[in-house]
């Protein structure tokens, strides 16, 4: 498990900051507000973030998750998510 507490383990936010008022889980990541505070403590350990990150996705829907899916691996390839940057280039009228 070294290198599991050696890697860097994004948080799995992609900006999609709204939680459902039934469930409390935010629409894009499918955390509690409890949760988000953990994952920001600099204390939280890379084992919690993947168990978390585990749980996460069974909290899902089937759409929620494909987009998630996407979403996060994006983020960890490029460090930042793709769409937020199309969003700028929005064609001029």
């Amino acid at each position: 498990m070294n290198n599991l507490e050696n890697k860097k383990i994004l948080s799995p936010c992609i900006s999609i900051c709204k939680n459902d008022p039934s469930t409390g889980f935010c629409y894009g990541c499918a955390r509690t507000d409890e949760e988000k505070k953990i994952w920001k403590n600099p204390d939280t350990t890379n084992l919690w973030k993947e168990k978390n990150l585990n749980i996460l996705k069974t909290r899902m829907s089937e759409s929620q998750l494909k987009t998630f899916k996407q979403s996060y691996e994006e983020k960890i390839e490029l460090g930042k998510l793709v769409y937020s940057k199309n969003l700028k280039n929005k064609p001029q009228n």
